[in-house]
């Protein structure tokens, strides 16, 4: 016969394989995923907002891999888990996911998103050892995934630290990946473009440089001697064509410890520019890594996300503003609240 001690030392010992039988469970599938969710309560950065017309709905993604989905920008569920990717490719079984983007195209969907292998390292510049990662495409029949690995193993150079890729038709008809050469390798960051095949399952040709970071007459940065100089990053490039046909980019950088969004156009109207920049930036302090796109009520809406510091830890929260594209420029109009 069971002492008390024993019976409930049993007890303890089943509700502990429980509770971690249900952690691994919950681990396996995925995130818990909630409804009713106002976009301002979504810790989400690099937001990307696709409006599906076929769905009619809107489906957001971003850093992480995760996926929201909402009827009216108001209200959001999720997160999702969208991806499968091959742990025998260069990714390794668990890459980071950062940026990612959803294009419809061909009657399928796009997910181009930037993957890291912490486990493979490609070089070490001025003491920072630089992990194997990559701009990366995969496919889905559907808006909500799941999305999967395609004929190319790669698409960029494996020795290089390449992020933010991003999708576009230029006037020859080709579809290209633009994308940023990181400035932890070059210490000068780029903006670069290489095309795609018909089907985006892979690239062709070489690399064509677009702009450095150095261009840029809005981003500042101290130098090792103090001094003011143009800051080293790019970042979330994104492409849209104005009301009277000009081409332009938002892209990311830094004004010393604010990020912060600017636009540049092409005086050739394709991507081979070459790329002016405007003087100023295009948002406040503390917002960036936009991307455009139109609302269901025919609103072109900039989504872009800010950060803070909450108890030593970063938070960066998905933000809305309405744009005007109707003419030369992009022009802020101001926040949007859904």
């Amino acid at each position: 016969m069971k002492s008390d001690f024993q019976a409930t030392f049993q007890k303890l010992s089943i509700t502990l394989l429980l509770f971690l039988f249900a952690i691994v469970t919950n681990a396996q599938n995925g995130p818990t995923v909630r409804k009713n969710v106002p976009l301002d309560s979504i810790r989400l950065s690099d937001p990307f907002i696709l409006a599906d017309q076929e769905t009619q709905q809107y489906f957001m993604t971003g850093t992480g891999g995760m996926l929201w989905k909402s009827k009216d920008l108001k209200s959001w569920e999720g997160p999702y888990r969208v991806t499968e990717t091959d742990p025998e490719s260069w990714m390794g079984p668990k890459p980071m996911i950062w940026a990612a983007e959803l294009f419809n195209y061909q009657d399928k969907y796009y997910y181009f998103a930037t993957f890291t292998n912490r486990d493979v390292k490609i070089d070490t510049v001025a003491g920072n050892v630089i992990e194997r990662r990559a701009s990366h495409v995969l496919v889905s029949d559907e808006p909500a995934g799941p999305f999967v690995p395609m004929e190319d193993p790669t698409y960029l150079p494996a020795d290089k630290p390449t992020l933010d890729g991003t999708f576009w038709i230029d006037r020859d008809g080709k579809p290209y990946m633009v994308y940023c050469y990181e400035w932890l390798q070059n210490l000068n960051g780029t903006m670069e473009k290489i095309e795609l095949k018909p089907d985006l399952s892979g690239s062709v040709g070489e690399v064509k440089l677009l702009f450095k970071a150095s261009d840029s007459p809005w981003s500042r940065e101290k130098d090792a001697n103090g001094n003011d100089v143009p800051n080293k990053v790019t970042d979330g490039p994104f492409l849209f064509e104005t009301g009277s046909g000009r081409l332009g980019m938002i892209w990311t950088s830094w004004i010393y410890d604010n990020y912060v969004q600017g636009v540049v156009y092409s005086e050739s109207g394709t991507l081979d520019g070459p790329w002016i920049h405007e003087e100023d930036p295009i948002t406040p302090p503390n917002f960036g890594h936009g991307m455009l796109f139109t609302s269901f009520d025919n609103k072109t809406l900039m989504s872009v996300h800010s950060h803070k510091s909450v108890n030593g830890r970063t938070i960066r929260i998905p933000h809305l503003f309405e744009v005007d594209l109707t003419g030369d420029k992009l022009e802020v109009v101001g926040p949007y609240v859904p």
